[in-house]
């Protein structure tokens, strides 16, 4: 009771300056999960937990992210196989020459040569570009929120599980057949010569720093919204495939930790069949705590 009374005084007193992102807590037959949304990349040092995360952090036995961010050699492996065309075959052979011309033009924009990604798929370097374009502007993956979990998981000793594998995620972008890969990297083109690519992924950062609920909600409505491959590939699998199988891992992990902390991407939380809801519906009682 004196711990709950505690987390309930930190919520209302740090929830105003400190919150980011979203908290959760689920809960069911005497297990608790807390279920934080991330960002994937950081800027400025990195983005602090802040008082109410930290709490639920320290209270639990196990943190749970999508993937152990720190395992280089298994996403090289998957990289490798989902990413990269066999020997002997090149990304110019699977591109339009309008295409690659455009191509080309976005990676002299970031001082990459062709010849470096050339045995590349278009998904990933349509990735590669809008990862170059935000390292550019100071966004960078090695300060996502992701490493401060681990961070703060590795000093208390607790147990790091992961919902996902790198193979996997990866096979899910390689799931996509050469003609919507065109398609996906020359929307994400466009983006990237209009400016849409940066505005989307800071509209996204500036909603998480200041727990914005319209601001996250407007956020995810434009990624999963309208007919481009990329809205579409959004809606029906980064979220609409994933969600699901996330669900039903942390009710597995729910079943072996008394308490665990689970971090996943901020979007995998946000409408009727995000996080929240699909626990809601599997029985857990869900609080949301910002």
């Amino acid at each position: 009771m004196a711990r709950a009374i505690l987390f309930a005084l930190m919520l209302a007193c740090c929830q105003t300056v400190f919150a980011a992102g979203q908290l959760y807590r689920v809960t069911h037959d005497g297990k608790t999960s807390y279920l934080y949304g991330t960002i994937h990349v950081g800027r400025g040092g990195g983005y602090p937990l802040d008082a109410v995360a930290s709490r639920a952090l320290l209270d639990s036995k196990a943190l749970v992210i999508e993937l152990d961010i720190r395992e280089d050699k298994a996403f090289q492996l998957a990289l490798a196989r989902h990413g990269r065309y066999p020997n002997g075959d090149v990304v110019q052979n699977h591109l339009t020459p309008a295409t690659l011309q455009k191509t080309v033009q976005a990676l002299a924009r970031a001082g990459i040569p062709l010849s470096s990604v050339q045995h590349y798929k278009p998904w990933l370097i349509a990735n590669l570009l809008v990862g170059a374009e935000l390292d550019k502007n100071g966004y960078q993956r090695s300060e996502a929120v992701e490493y401060a979990l681990l961070a703060a998981a590795q000093k208390q000793d607790k147990t790091v599980r992961e919902l996902e594998s790198a193979d996997y995620q990866l096979s899910l972008f390689d799931s996509l057949d050469a003609r919507q890969q065109e398609l996906y990297l020359l929307e994400n083109l466009a983006d990237l010569d209009d400016g849409d690519s940066l505005k989307k992924s800071q509209a996204l950062i500036e909603a998480w720093r200041a727990a914005d609920k319209t601001g996250i909600q407007a956020v995810w409505k434009t990624a999963t919204t309208g007919d481009s491959i990329s809205a579409g590939f959004m809606n029906r699998v980064l979220l609409g495939k994933r969600n699901p199988e996330m669900a039903a891992n942390i009710e597995r992990i729910m079943q072996q930790d008394q308490v665990a902390f689970v971090g996943v991407g901020l979007l995998h939380l946000v409408g009727d069949d995000g996080l929240p809801q699909l626990l809601k519906r599997r029985g857990y009682q869900v609080e949301q705590l910002y």
